[in-house]
């Protein structure tokens, strides 16, 4: 299918590798110039290097911490008039409910709320401009359903959820967009990281840990960039503008419900 976005501009944030990366690779694809983002500079620079030499599109790269003024400064002197954003950022490692901080709330808050809600501030009215903006938000199935340890950031994302739900519905006149995408489990070194702190809250061995995981997946597996990807990609193009402030659950049947 063509997704209706060559020649179109996206920034992706935090994407030198796991999620984000695969939505860039995604965009790329579809022909869109994209911007990836992260603190690593060879790690994003060889993810640059990967995109542009499978996919031909050009891929600017741009190391910053979006979580900052200057970052965002960066990314935004690098792509001016974004019709695509993808928010995404690194969030709070597990712990137990107890031991959570109000400077390790306040840091969560900015993090996952804050942050994006920012660089939506500064791309909608230019995209309201050209008639034409896909903003897409990676949040977490914590958002739905509790996930043990992810309070923190279960709580900012969704606040973010809320808060963009009405700003969805305010902006859909003019063909620009606002959706979310729910990870469960994925391949990816986060997912590796939580389920060890998992591992070490619970007692049990990061084998257990992870077993326990995937027994919870009716898929039978974690879920891949590359899939995650996809889905950005159709949300982001030409043919999802009557689509706006839903959220996408990707997480191989995790989630229990009807509706």
């Amino acid at each position: 299918m063509d997704l209706g976005i060559a020649g179109r501009t996206a920034i992706v944030c935090a994407s030198s590798k796991g999620l984000g990366r695969g939505c860039a690779q995604a965009l790329a694809e579809a022909g869109c110039t994209v911007v990836v983002n992260g603190r690593d500079a060879t790690t994003l620079e060889d993810t640059a290097a990967a995109i542009r030499a499978s996919t031909g599109a050009t891929v600017i790269a741009v190391v910053a911490d979006v979580g900052t003024k200057a970052g965002q400064d960066a990314l935004l002197a690098a792509a001016p008039n974004p019709d695509i954003l993808v928010n995404n950022n690194g969030g709070p490692p597990p712990k137990p409910f107890r031991e959570v901080t109000r400077e390790g709330l306040l840091e969560g808050v900015a993090q996952n709320m804050a942050t994006p809600l920012e660089l939506v501030q500064r791309v909608v009215d230019g995209m309201i401009e050209r008639r034409f903006g896909r903003i897409v938000n990676i949040t977490s199935a914590s958002v739905l359903t509790p996930l043990t340890g992810l309070d923190v950031s279960s709580a900012a994302r969704a606040g973010l959820t809320a808060f963009l739900a009405g700003v969805a519905r305010e902006i859909a006149h003019a063909n620009v967009t606002i959706n979310n995408i729910l990870p469960g489990v994925f391949d990816t070194d986060r997912i590796k990281t939580a389920t060890n702190k998992v591992a070490e809250m619970q007692g049990i061995s990061i084998e257990e840990a992870t077993k326990r995981r995937l027994a919870a997946v009716p898929a039978g597996r974690l879920g891949t960039p590359d899939e995650f990807g996809k889905l950005c990609a159709f949300i982001a193009s030409a043919h999802a503008g009557y689509i706006t402030g839903q959220n996408f659950l990707i997480d191989g049947g995790s989630f229990r419900a009807n509706f």
